[in-house]
């Protein structure tokens, strides 16, 4: 496979897991083309057009030729820097690695985080909480998060892998709308009595099996195995976690159960107080199911995949087989 198919693989893969559905997502990408149609000249300079085919802005390709061939890959969840010496070193002792892809975004993706939140506002909106409530909340959040990001060296590995000439990209939403849409999947017409049920049936996921062995596997951070479930809620893509002010009017949908990540501090303390359970199922764990899933496609291609940076892998056939 080439890069450009690779990378374009990972977007149809996105969107046919994104949780708004995958006809609200191609209608936001002919809202995109006209409203870009309709911009001055001056303003289409300064418009990233990779919008008009990608609906997720913190996804992106940022160095090497989109038409060369890929037998092997390095994958990681987080990739600095020290990663991509990590790439070249490995070829210069024989790897034959073509392509480095990381999760967590760099560069433009990573400065334009941000703007991929707003898939929260309608991921909300479907497990109930009224749009207008959503949209308010989640727009003063997306603020939040490009301000905090905005001084940050968001270039700094794109950087060294332009002057290592390693071809680099990251996938971010992408691997996250698969481990989403896969949990959701996965705890579907069944009727949990307690949060121990839930977490019996998470430990039964090769990935979280991998983490627990590294003290990391999937917490009940608020509640307790033995509180009653109620409706359980599946909160795994769209950029970074909200405002905890988003979690509290989550409170008053019904939901009982939040399955997620991870949760900030001062939003679990909200959760307490109102009697919702919370089970952090891990970071580099629940990341990785999506990138799994994503590799599992590229193997049947041909395209082989070397895990590192947190990445846990788990083909397909070993997931079937325990």
């Amino acid at each position: 496979m080439t890069i450009q198919e690779i990378y374009d693989l990972a977007i149809q893969m996105a969107i046919k897991a994104d949780p708004r559905g995958e006809s609200f997502v191609n209608k936001r990408l002919e809202k995109a083309k006209k409203e870009y149609k309709e911009l001055s000249e001056k303003k289409k300079k300064f418009y990233d057009v990779e919008n008009l085919t990608n609906p997720y802005s913190d996804t992106r390709m940022y160095h090497g030729d989109p038409t060369k061939q890929v037998k092997k890959i390095l994958a990681g969840i987080d990739i600095a820097s020290a990663e991509v010496l990590l790439f070249d070193r490995l070829n210069e002792k024989g790897m034959g690695l073509d392509l480095l892809i990381a999760h967590h975004p760099e560069g433009s993706a990573l400065t334009a985080l941000h703007e991929v939140m707003d898939l929260q506002t309608d991921m909300y909106g479907v497990n109930g909480m009224p749009l207008n409530v959503s949209h308010a909340l989640m727009q003063g959040r997306m603020v939040d998060v490009q301000r905090k990001i905005h001084p940050t060296n968001y270039n700094q590995a794109i950087d060294t892998a332009k002057l290592l000439d390693v071809p680099f990209m990251s996938l971010h939403t992408i691997w996250d709308n698969l481990g989403n849409q896969f949990i959701l999947d996965y705890i579907k017409g069944k009727d949990y009595d307690t949060v121990g049920e839930i977490m019996e049936d998470l430990m039964e996921i090769p990935e979280y099996i991998e983490a627990t062995k590294a003290k990391a596997g999937p917490l009940v951070i608020s509640g307790s195995e033995k509180s009653r479930a109620g409706k359980v809620a599946v909160f795994y893509t769209g950029g970074t976690n909200p405002a905890k002010e988003i979690y509290m009017e989550l409170a008053k949908t019904g939901i009982g159960t939040i399955i997620d990540m991870h949760m900030p501090e001062d939003a679990v303390k909200e959760m307490k107080k109102l009697h919702v359970n919370v089970i952090n199922a891990g970071h580099m764990s629940s990341d990785s199911i999506g990138a799994n899933l994503y590799f599992d496609e590229l193997e049947k291609k041909g395209v082989e995949v070397v895990p590192c940076s947190g990445y846990i892998r788990v083909k397909g056939k070993e997931r079937k087989s325990r």
